[in-house]
């Protein structure tokens, strides 16, 4: 798919399947609101894995690139059909390097959403647009710098989960706490799949990480903790830029014996610095959640995280949450399912929840 539109202004935005892929990750990587998310292989995931339709929008200016929106063409059965920017991701929406731009890229997505039918947009970042609304107040992000004295580092964190992170390390020291830093993404999707059961949510197809994983190749890590010669615990990790974002996490019932959530994060922000990356992005989390306080207590500062939606045919705004009457019963039934069974099951719930 092809079309051009020109603002006036000697911008020519465009649409297609396909991109430059280089050109576009290297758009995101050097514009000042660029992030992981942006990048093509979120996109590329979800075509491989889940067959949905990428539509990238472009703005060129004097045939130099200006602005991006890549836009995921969601079909659910559950959640019906929406555009959104980036699916399976807390991020991504529209880059620019001016209102102008931005104004030609949103008028695109709209365009777009309309020729499809589709239900709504959604927009996973901030920008002002009085045609678009702000969905805020159910997520924050936690994010900060690292601090490079290992020392310094560990005083900062507060008193009592200071104290989890030093028996950790004594775990580890008494070797009953062993990191194990190769890709073991089969430990970590079983560990994942638990995590997710037991909190009523369906675990993605283990294609979907496999396909990260190669999409993403040394910009991403998998971390699992053996806890007396048993996988407890285990992180996927990206790097962008700057900054490490520990992103999935999965863990059985030793995990806590083990203080296996304090560890990894611990050893996830040292090896960061230790690598050259500055900051730590703690993700997002849903307000006055359980990994909302967790983030806390390590002495995070929550910021509000505001998404853009246009409801198109839609006359609310989506609501796919736990809190949503529409899937409550589903996520009070869901760990009472064996295990098992979910998992057969899960991966084809996955794509409703883009």
């Amino acid at each position: 798919m092809n079309t051009q539109a020109d603002s006036g202004q000697h911008t020519i935005v465009s649409t297609t399947n396909n991109i430059n892929r280089n050109e576009w990750d290297n758009f995101v990587r050097t514009h000042h609101d660029g992030t992981f998310f942006h990048l093509s292989g979120w996109s590329e995931t979800a075509r491989s894995v889940y067959k949905y339709d990428p539509i990238y929008i472009s703005a060129r200016r004097d045939g130099d690139l200006v602005g991006i929106l890549a836009l995921s063409d969601a079909k659910a059965a559950l959640t019906g059909r929406s555009l959104v920017s980036t699916a399976f991701s807390v991020g991504g929406g529209p880059l620019a390097d001016n209102a102008e731009t931005l104004r030609c890229l949103l008028d695109t997505a709209e365009t777009i959403g309309t020729a499809r039918k589709v239900d709504y947009i959604e927009l996973r970042s901030e920008f002002s647009d009085d045609g678009w609304q702000k969905k805020t107040g159910t997520h924050a992000g936690f994010k900060a710098p690292i601090i490079a004295n290992e020392k310094d580092a560990l005083a900062a964190i507060p008193r009592k989960r200071r104290a989890e992170v030093r028996k950790a390390i004594a775990l580890t020291e008494a070797g009953d706490l062993v990191l194990d830093q190769r890709r073991d993404l089969d430990s970590f999707y079983r560990l994942y799949a638990e995590s997710l059961h037991r909190l009523g949510t369906p675990v993605f197809p283990k294609s979907f990480l496999y396909t990260l994983m190669e999409e993403f190749q040394d910009a991403a890590e998998i971390l699992t903790l053996h806890y007396r010669g048993a996988p407890v615990a285990s992180l996927v990790n990206f790097y962008h830029n700057d900054t490490v974002l520990p992103y999935y996490v999965g863990a059985n019932d030793q995990a806590r014996e083990a203080r296996a959530f304090d560890y990894l994060y611990w050893i996830t922000m040292r090896r960061a610095f230790a690598r050259g990356f500055t900051h730590f992005d703690f993700g997002r989390s849903k307000v006055e959640s359980g990994p909302f306080a967790y983030k806390k207590l390590w002495g995070f500062k929550p910021e509000p995280i505001s998404y853009q939606i246009k409801p198109i045919r839609a006359k609310a705004l989506p609501d796919v949450s736990a809190n949503n009457p529409k899937f409550a019963m589903f996520v009070k039934l869901w760990p009472k399912m064996p295990l098992t069974l979910a998992n057969r099951i899960g991966p084809a719930l996955a794509p409703n929840f883009p």
